[in-house]
């Protein structure tokens, strides 16, 4: 546009920029200088600040075209440009507004003669530029201590949301010395814990360098720095005593980490940087102080938790203790009451017994034939009543076993029948017994507990077969492996209280009926002789426990 030539004249490169963010002009030292200028866009993305701005995901944030675009008030920066050939040129870089038009100057430092030559042409432009470098400057310096405070304050949030978004003493360890690596560039970070006088190291960044049975002692002198609280700054050939040397001098910043008055451990940074640290003092002492809280906490919170498993087990193991002393003081009375009604029972039937074979004798001095006869049969009848309650009387003393504590040898297809006797009147004329059992040798194992085992079982199985039904026992003995199923056709077990049957206290039978122990009894019981006991049910079907007994 003609109207522009104007800055023809110009020593400066300049172009002019509409509100559209169209170049609508671009004098002749523009295009001399930036012959490969294409658009604006591309033009922006090879010019950046010669100092860099803030971190930011925002590509646009590093171009000063882009700013100055934005820009509300006038706009200056130093920027680098890199052409197509790969050259980097340095311009003061310069933007105004004027009405609906973005102006842009670029002034070439990089040939010093001709800044000079502008200099002396024009004296009272030189001290323009100089009020407004120095202006510049003044923002720039602000620009950066804000840039510092800025970064300083995001890099502690950061670790302060990590310490406190986690009670896992290794990942705050681990985030926070990674953290401190990218900051001060750092080939090595680690945290090592202080105990008797000496360091442990507990966690490297990054963990390749992970020697965690290394213990080692800093120099007196550092020691003494390092409990006074204060940030230790060296350039050291030695990581600590002992330790192999460098092949260069490293920066060593060593940071004390305290809880109250006690040196809980130290974070070591090493770098190959030099550099002079000031404000990062402060982020190290902030981090410090916050990563010391952090260690104690999470040191109380793995205390409690391991309290809460130790609570646990115990009160584990007081339960199946609990069940263990029921269960025993349950088969205590249980003997105790049987060893009684055996006796008095048996003072009765002796008599009986011995009236009945004085009556066998003189039987057959009677002369009516039928009374003889009638009286016969009576007296084989009593015979066989004396000998069935005598045989119960047996099978109950087999049954408590009380004398009977230790392991021995047992026929597990007679302790099914014995238990089945003693059960017979929840079976009788209405449950179909029928028997699968299997060729089995005698098994080690402790019987008068089995039989409680099978008592339950079958009794609960009876109890869930309303009416007639049928229950069927298969044993069978494979190498080392006993098997006992017992299988019903009653009512069935939802699958929801599948789970919790064998749980102490947990019952189906409603209140008064059951008390809950005898499944969890029985399921201890089967544990002691290394075996399990499983269900198989359908509601409706029936129910199947399935016993099975490893033996030697």
């Amino acid at each position: 546009m003609k109207k522009f030539d104007i800055f023809n004249r110009f020593r400066d490169a300049v172009i002019i920029v509409n509100n559209n963010k169209e170049v609508i002009y671009k004098n002749n030292k523009f295009k001399r200088c930036f012959a490969d200028f294409v658009d604006l866009k591309k033009f922006s993305h090879n010019a950046n600040f010669d100092i860099c701005p803030l971190e930011s995901e925002n590509v646009e944030n590093y171009s000063p075209i882009y700013n100055s675009l934005i820009s509300k008030e006038d706009f200056s920066a130093r920027i680098s440009y890199q052409n197509s050939s790969g050259k980097l040129q340095y311009y003061d870089f310069y933007a105004t507004k004027r009405l609906k038009y973005t102006l842009m100057f670029f002034s070439d430092i990089s040939a010093e003669a001709e800044l000079n030559s502008v200099e002396k042409q024009n004296e009272k432009l030189k001290e323009k530029i100089k009020y407004l470098e120095i202006q510049n400057n003044d923002l720039m310096k602000i620009k950066q201590k804000a840039q510092s405070q800025a970064i300083r304050i995001a890099l502690i949030n950061k670790v302060s949301n990590i310490i406190r978004g986690s009670m896992d003493l290794s990942v705050i360890l681990e985030s926070a010395l990674k953290e401190l690596s990218i900051m001060f560039g750092t080939f090595k970070t680690y945290y090592a814990s202080y105990h008797d006088s000496e360091f442990l190291i507990e966690e490297v960044y990054p963990s390749k360098n992970f020697n965690k049975k290394n213990k080692f002692q800093f120099e007196e002198d550092i020691m003494k720095t390092i409990l006074t609280g204060e940030i230790s700054v060296q350039h050291t050939m030695k990581e600590y005593i002992n330790a192999s040397s460098f092949k260069q001098p490293v920066m060593r910043i060593i940071v004390p980490v305290f809880h109250i008055q006690n040196l809980m451990g130290v974070i070591v940074l090493l770098s190959y940087q030099r550099r002079e640290l000031n404000e990062e003092l402060e982020i190290l002492e902030a981090i410090s102080a916050q990563l010391g809280n952090a260690i104690i906490r999470a040191e109380l919170y793995n205390k409690n938790i391991q309290t809460v498993h130790q609570l646990q087990n115990a009160l584990k193991e007081l339960k199946e203790t609990q069940l263990h002393l029921i269960n025993s003081e349950k088969m205590a009375s249980l003997g105790q009451l049987v060893a009684g009604v055996a006796h008095e029972i048996n003072t009765p039937v002796a008599s009986i017994k011995s009236n009945n074979a004085i009556l066998a004798k003189f039987i057959p001095q009677i002369n009516d034939e039928e009374v003889a006869s009638i009286l016969s049969d009576i007296n084989d009848t009593d015979r066989e009543a004396i000998q069935r309650i005598s045989n119960i009387v047996t099978s109950l003393k087999k049954f408590v076993r009380l004398d009977e504590a230790e392991l021995q040898e047992a026929d597990i297809n007679k302790e099914l029948d014995l238990t089945l006797d003693l059960i017979r009147h929840e079976t009788k004329n209405r449950i179909d017994i029928q028997k699968n059992y299997g060729n089995i040798p005698l098994i080690k194992c402790y019987p008068n507990m089995l039989n409680q085992v099978f008592t339950n079982v079958l009794v609960n199985a009876c109890q869930a077969i309303e009416g007639k039904g049928k229950i069927e026992i298969t044993t069978s003995y494979v190498p080392k492996t006993l098997t006992v199923s017992i299988k019903d056709s009653g009512k069935g077990i939802e699958k929801s209280e599948i789970n919790k049957i064998f749980t102490a206290g947990y019952t189906t039978k409603g209140v008064g009926v059951g008390t809950g122990l005898g499944l969890a009894i029985s399921a201890k019981i089967i544990e002691k002789h290394k075996g399990e006991i499983i269900v198989n049910s359908e509601v409706g079907k029936g129910s199947e426990f399935v016993i099975t007994i490893h033996s030697e």
